[in-house]
């Protein structure tokens, strides 16, 4: 069984009904504890920042005209909060590519959970073998990471931002104590995530 974890949650998002339904779903998250605050425009947003900074924002992209997620992550460095977009409505992939994770309306309960809990690095128990503490996407990573890809293109193959390409390969690190593409390699070897002739060049 899982632990039940206090996780920090901002929304950020100015329609009321999108912003109360989706606190109201936060609140019944199986596997977290989230304490919820509720943002309604971009000074809400800065003051929350100074205040207790929340673990997870998320936020709608089109918030505050356009929110520069880069531009937010510069602007507070120290600040380990993970932002994850709240897609309403169609919105250019190129815009999405600073996030952390991505939430659309659609999403039921379990999916929700899910990625709120791998982006808190807490979705397996203490009993778990090394593999499983893995998320699917981290498994994919490592994949890369062993047949010699770079950061940009594991980012461009998996189609995601190159900061949450290094974001992942940061918490594969944490997990498995290897901080070695050869150590890489021989995790994924032992463990079956990639066959032997596919890394036999980078040995």
């Amino acid at each position: 069984m899982k632990r039940t974890e206090l996780v920090h949650v901002a929304v950020a998002e100015t329609s009321v009904i999108v912003r109360s339904g989706l606190v109201a779903v936060l609140r019944r998250m199986p596997d977290l504890t989230i304490q919820p605050v509720e943002i309604t425009s971009l000074e809400g947003l800065q003051n929350c920042m100074q205040g207790r900074q929340p673990d997870i924002l998320i936020i709608n992209p089109a918030f505050g005209g356009w929110f520069n997620v880069d531009e937010f992550k510069s602007n507070y460095p120290r600040a380990s909060t993970r932002c994850v977009s709240l897609l309403c409505s169609v919105t250019d992939s190129n815009l999405l590519k600073g996030y952390d994770e991505g939430i659309a309306l659609y999403d039921d309960i379990e999916v929700l959970n899910k990625k709120l809990v791998d982006l808190m690095n807490l979705g397996v128990d203490e009993t778990d073998g090394e593999q499983e503490t893995l998320s699917q996407r981290e498994k994919e990573i490592i994949c890369c990471v062993v047949r010699g890809m770079t950061n940009k293109e594991t980012a461009e193959k998996l189609f995601l931002s190159i900061h949450t390409v290094i974001t992942h390969r940061r918490n594969i690190a944490r997990k498995l104590q290897i901080h070695s593409p050869a150590g890489l390699t021989i995790y994924a070897i032992v463990n079956k995530l990639v066959e032997l002739s596919e890394v036999k060049m980078s040995l």
